[in-house]
């Protein structure tokens, strides 16, 4: 998928693409939370409507940083993985949650329901 670019800049072209208030919380749930399911991702406490979470959903498969498969006989029943390319995401996200622990009083870092998922320190 190809946007128009407002400028060359990488910062600017990549909040043009991730930069939304939600994208990357819907990312942080597929790779810290091991979230995969529609009905997953809306019970996180920040509490995304499902037309937004359908629509960014889209958008990061278009993006090739998410796939989608059917989980069951139902064709509208989808498990969505993060692809390599938004895997690579992990190191962003971890730095904005050391960057949010230090200088915005009150944040922590979330209990893991996947054991083996921790946002600070996987590399």
């Amino acid at each position: 998928m190809t946007l128009p670019k407002r400028s060359p800049c990488p910062v600017a072209c990549t909040l043009d693409l991730i930069g939304d208030r939600w994208t990357l919380l819907i990312i942080r749930d597929m790779m810290f939370f091991n979230k995969q399911r529609f009905e997953e991702f809306l019970e996180s406490p920040e509490g995304i409507s499902t037309n937004i979470l359908a629509s960014r959903l889209k958008l990061l498969e278009e993006l090739g940083l998410v796939e989608k498969q059917p989980y069951s006989n139902h064709a509208r029943r989808m498990n969505y993985q993060l692809t390599d390319e938004g895997k690579s995401l992990r190191p962003v996200l971890k730095v904005m949650a050391v960057w949010g622990l230090k200088h915005v009083e009150g944040t922590q870092v979330p209990f893991f329901e996947n054991p083996n998922s921790d946002v600070l320190d996987k590399k």
